[in-house]
């Protein structure tokens, strides 16, 4: 089983974490089964860009990027080479190692934050 690395975020996940992840599970998933809740205003349906996450390494492995999640891409806030949904990016068979930016476009937050 492929293992997700999160990189420390100052509000989700200070220390960061790691979890194993089923091959084909969402990026989004995996970490909401250790408690770091993604924020994802519109119910994980690729139609916002609030779960955006760049990885950092194992980019490659994971699924590839489908034309309606570029789309919402070219919307998220601190897009880079590497950014993806974790809405829909599904995790292969290497590690993956992820950054979950600071910051979203969203005006509203889920989870009252």
């Amino acid at each position: 089983m492929p293992n997700i690395v999160f990189l420390p975020h100052k509000k989700l996940c200070p220390e960061g974490a790691v979890c194993e992840a089923n091959t084909g599970e969402t990026i989004i998933d995996a970490a909401a089964r250790i408690g770091i809740h993604i924020e994802h205003a519109c119910e994980k349906s690729c139609a916002c860009t609030t779960c955006h996450v760049v990885v950092r390494e194992g980019f490659d492995s994971l699924n590839e990027c489908e034309e309606l999640e570029e789309d919402m891409l070219d919307k998220a806030w601190g897009l880079e080479q590497e950014s993806r949904l974790s809405c829909q990016a599904r995790v292969g068979e290497a590690d993956v190692v992820v950054d979950i930016p600071l910051y979203t476009i969203n005006m509203v937050s889920e989870h009252g934050d």
